[in-house]
């Protein structure tokens, strides 16, 4: 039988259990994957108690709580809090979401927090994204058009518009690519379920002129097709988004351009 295993230095070990906060009365605790590439030290799981009434209700609130009173080494990514710009999304619970729209309360305690699954960690709870980034750019997010450029705006009918709902939303937090299977495995060269949520957004814009052209750019084994619907894209997206939907609708456009 084939076993799979970590190499021993990426196998988590125990940390350091931080002390409780003096005379809180409400706490929770919190295991939070640490790992600093400088140390060359296996990464560790640190436990550190929260003090519910100097904290706010959100897992991010929480987070903020621990760099700014406990330990300032803690590392990781935020910007907005309110779930617009995917800075902070990570592995709360066992599932990739945005620390900032969860609450402390949807998770039963301890609170176990990891960085985006299957990614290479630049420290701490901080993935590296070059790849999914490069792969975003791959498709050419923008506008392209032939005919003459208006004096004004280009002109959309309203329910042309309305086809772009349910995909405009993505706020590229990487939770659906991290949370793929195919993915996981084939990350290199399967776009994976962001870029291609997007590639389709640009693709049913009545504005844009390059249908063809996008089709081309992915129509091949591994950028389109690796993606086998396990859907696990639609349950872990913090938008409510079904990139698996897109996809399938990309594959539904190479088809018809056959016939």
């Amino acid at each position: 039988m084939v076993e799979f295993a970590l190499p021993k230095n990426s196998r988590p070990v125990a940390g350091k259990s931080w002390p409780k906060p003096a005379q809180a009365t409400r706490l929770t605790e919190f295991n939070i994957y640490r790992w600093n590439p400088d140390d060359g030290a296996n990464p560790r799981i640190d436990t550190y108690y929260v003090d519910r009434d100097d904290c706010g209700p959100m897992i991010l609130d929480a987070i903020i709580w621990i760099k700014s009173n406990v330990d300032p080494t803690l590392t990781f990514r935020r910007s907005c809090r309110e779930g617009i710009c995917g800075s902070c999304a990570m592995n709360i619970d066992g599932a990739n979401t945005l620390a900032c729209t969860k609450a402390i309360d949807d998770v039963k305690a301890p609170v176990k927090i990891y960085p985006l699954p299957h990614m290479s960690v630049v420290k701490d709870l901080v993935p590296d994204l070059t790849v999914f980034y490069a792969q975003h750019a791959s498709i050419e997010p923008w506008l392209q058009t032939k005919s003459p450029t208006p004096e004004k705006e280009w002109l959309q009918a309203p329910e042309d518009r309305a086809k772009l709902d349910g995909l405009y939303e993505c706020i590229l937090c990487a939770c659906c690519s991290t949370s793929c299977p195919s993915y996981w495995w084939n990350g290199d060269r399967y776009l994976g379920p962001a870029a291609l949520l997007q590639a389709y957004r640009w693709l049913i814009d009545s504005r844009d002129e390059a249908t063809g052209e996008r089709l081309d750019n992915v129509e091949d084994p591994f950028r389109l097709y690796r993606c086998h619907t396990i859907m696990n894209c639609a349950k872990t997206c913090p938008k409510g988004l079904n990139p698996a939907k897109a996809i399938a609708n990309i594959k539904k456009l190479m088809v018809e351009r056959q016939l």
